[in-house]
């Protein structure tokens, strides 16, 4: 028997965003404040995709970063994030296409991101994409942030519905991880411009073809 999906569910950065390099450039920026820094390597290796309360004991671990500056230097980075959505996030043509086809289409959609709820708000809004969209699941919403599929199964509830009748989009590591240990269909995309209605309707014609 084909599988129907009924549903998308979108991670943002990376995805919906191009945004990876933002929150990295920003937890550096917040970082250079107490003389430490992530590498490109450390982070294309090891903390891209993690929510930065993760990255933070991860650092404390590591690099001996003061757990006390946590806090401080988690305000920081949403700030210095914010200043650089404020200057750079703006619509894309072919995610707006992608999401209003798919909308028309029936399908319903949401986001889960590691981000902070408030973050992926301004994101989506700036970006057009907000109207398209059920609801987000942000970091805080979840115990476990990614690569633990909680976030993912939970989207997938709210959604009122099984694995199965799901795809998500994800372009790294852990995301792709969480993506796969819900049970639902799993596209792997590069970058933002992989994200288009073509290769999304061609993924979905391939999982309901599979018996």
């Amino acid at each position: 028997m084909s599988t129907n999906i009924k549903a998308v569910i979108f991670d943002m950065d990376g995805v919906l965003i191009d945004a990876k390099d933002w929150h990295y450039e920003a937890l550096n920026t917040a970082l250079d404040l107490f003389g430490l820094t992530i590498s490109r390597q450390e982070h294309l290796t090891t903390y891209d995709g993690l929510p930065t309360k993760d990255k933070l004991i991860m650092l404390s671990k590591d690099k001996g970063l003061s757990t006390n500056l946590h806090g401080f230097i988690n305000e920081m980075k949403q700030q210095y994030t914010m200043e650089i959505v404020n200057n750079k996030c703006k619509p894309m043509f072919h995610h707006e296409y992608a999401l209003s086809m798919l909308k028309k289409d029936g399908y319903k959609m949401a986001v889960a991101s590691n981000s902070i709820k408030h973050s992926i708000e301004v994101m989506m809004e700036r970006a057009h994409l907000a109207q398209y969209l059920e609801f987000y699941v942000s970091n805080q919403d979840v115990v476990k942030g990614k690569p633990d599929p909680e976030m993912y199964n939970k989207a997938i509830s709210m959604l009122g519905l099984e694995p199965a009748d799901c795809v998500i989009v994800e372009d790294n590591e852990n995301g792709i991880r969480a993506a796969r240990a819900s049970g639902a269909h799993v596209l792997e995309v590069e970058t933002v411009h992989d994200v288009n209605y073509a290769n999304i309707k061609r993924f979905i014609s391939l999982v309901e073809s599979e018996v």
